[in-house]
């Protein structure tokens, strides 16, 4: 039996858009993620997720969403999610909506990623060279949404030759549906491990 254990010198935690727009209650799409984030305890996981990582020694690494005028340029064909986001502002760069949620925003020694403009944290951002930079063999994901950019993400890091794991109480979606497809169907299928919070910061070693 294989013993599970994250290094900490060679594991990042990566929460995924912990934004206004999200999370705080006049938040643009607050409406639609409330009820879920209600229901699923999220502020207080991820709360209790970030102190734990921070407190073991664990980097953590914010990829927070952001979008401007000019984000699809180059794409021929605009996803109609992303379209609405571009004619609502949603996540607007400079704006209080893509900004970060107070109660769970980066704090001194953190690593704060370029914005990402679609589901995958690594496209057109500086994951890579951080992950690089940090010596990180193992990638550990939360925030929103548990189907979209956390899934994205991880399939990413996945072809990329990351252990990934997902923590399964420490995401959330717009609907029931989409989070069980995420916990039940992709995390099993592109993840290494899919765990708790709980589990996650049991398994991270001990100093030296």
């Amino acid at each position: 039996m294989t013993t599970r254990s994250y290094a900490r010198d060679a594991t990042a935690l990566i929460v995924i858009d912990l934004l206004n727009d999200f999370m705080a209650e006049d938040g643009k799409l607050s409406g639609q993620m409330g009820p879920m984030i209600k229901k699923l305890n999220l502020e207080s996981q991820l709360k209790r997720l970030l102190d734990g990582a921070r407190a073991q020694g664990v980097s953590v690494f914010y990829a927070p969403h952001g979008i401007d005028e000019h984000s699809f340029d180059d794409v021929r064909h605009v996803l109609p999610r992303f379209q609405f986001g571009i004619d609502h502002h949603v996540f607007w760069k400079g704006s209080f909506g893509a900004d970060f949620y107070p109660p769970v925003r980066p704090q001194t020694g953190d690593v704060v990623l370029s914005h990402h403009r679609g589901f995958d944290s690594f496209f057109g951002t500086d994951l890579e060279d951080q992950l690089t930079r940090y010596g990180i063999g193992k990638v550990v994901l939360a925030g929103f949404t548990s189907q979209t950019c956390v899934e994205g993400t991880g399939r990413h890091a996945l072809e990329a030759g990351y252990h990934v794991t997902f923590l399964h109480d420490a995401v959330g979606e717009f609907t029931e549906k989409a989070h069980v497809a995420a916990l039940e169907v992709s995390y099993p299928t592109f993840g290494h491990e899919s765990l708790t919070v709980d589990e996650f910061l049991a398994s991270v070693e001990a100093p030296a």
